[in-house]
């Protein structure tokens, strides 16, 4: 199974993270962006040769990586050919790759996206992979219908999933925290389809490839989702820049110190330009500030789940 997979390289890097990469032409070194013509192909670029740095960099040190499909998307195909080449240099290097992409459709629709990101695109005879990636973030609020499509993937071509439960975002009470007539709030009742989902692809760690998004913003939520959900596993984000801390994380860890791999991006991109490290780190150590701070991150996590 996928999550078998994913847990293997957190218990071999002893680092429950995930890199966000999230760039912004903006945020980039100029090191970099001088390198580069400000065009979108020059864009795109830019971005591959930093985003390959930071996977050089922490590669050994971090499980996997989360490319955010919006900052590749906004670039045009170029930027969607980042996309590709980042995923592809990911793997490489051994890292799991998690395609947030939060689709959420029906029908051929859905079977669309999911073919796109986890299935074979059939041409003819002929049938490839398109990006390839090991897991993607799905919206559910469409119901069995959006989720299917993706759940048989997973199974036919050894993937996985993580659905949105309880997003870390402040507003996502106006929706996610409704109270239903049986006395259950809205994203309860998503965790109970999430487990039923993912039923059929649990592995030999007790986890299913298709498991849950649970924000680190909210510590109440996420101690009693790990109850409701003994089968997901959870993509954390909200950690660093949104205010989640490590203590608050570990409500969503089980006795083992297994159960969620915490995301952190603009903390871990940008880490060469945080007060904790732009004294230590130039400019054009950017990766090497990366790599200071994914150390930093996971000792933090660790010590706060152990404790």
């Amino acid at each position: 199974m996928q999550i078998d997979n994913l847990i293997e390289k957190i218990k071999k890097t002893k680092n429950p993270t995930v890199m966000g990469l999230d760039p912004r032409y903006e945020m980039l070194p100029q090191c970099v962006i001088n390198k580069y013509p400000k065009t979108l192909e020059g864009v795109a670029q830019a971005i591959i040769e930093y985003n390959k740095n930071l996977i050089d960099a922490t590669c050994d040190i971090i499980p996997s990586v989360k490319p955010q499909i919006a900052f590749y998307e906004m670039y045009g195909i170029p930027g969607m050919q980042a996309f590709k080449e980042t995923c592809s240099y990911a793997k490489q290097k051994g890292m799991i790759v998690i395609a947030d992409i939060k689709r959420g459709d029906i029908g051929s629709t859905a079977q669309g996206y999911s073919t796109a990101y986890l299935g074979k695109t059939k041409i003819g005879e002929k049938e490839e992979f398109i990006y390839d990636v090991d897991f993607v973030t799905v919206n559910p609020y469409l119901g069995t219908d959006c989720i299917k499509p993706f759940v048989e993937d997973c199974k036919k071509y050894n993937k996985g999933l993580f659905i949105l439960v309880k997003t870390s975002n402040p507003s996502s009470g106006e929706l996610q925290d409704i109270k239903l007539e049986n006395g259950e709030e809205v994203y309860k009742e998503v965790a109970k389809l999430v487990e039923k989902w993912g039923e059929e692809l649990i592995g030999e760690n007790g986890y299913s490839s298709v498991s849950a998004v649970v924000g680190a913003t909210y510590p109440k939520q996420l101690k009693e989702l790990r109850e409701v959900m003994p089968h997901s596993y959870f993509l954390i984000p909200g950690y660093g820049a949104q205010g989640g801390k490590a203590s608050d994380i570990a409500l969503g860890f089980d006795k083992n110190g297994l159960g969620g791999i915490v995301n952190a991006s603009r903390s871990l991109m940008c880490a060469y330009k945080s007060d904790l490290w732009k004294s230590e780190f130039k400019e054009g150590e950017y990766a090497q500030a990366t790599r200071a701070e994914a150390i930093r991150m996971r000792d933090e996590l660790n010590k706060a789940i152990n404790e």
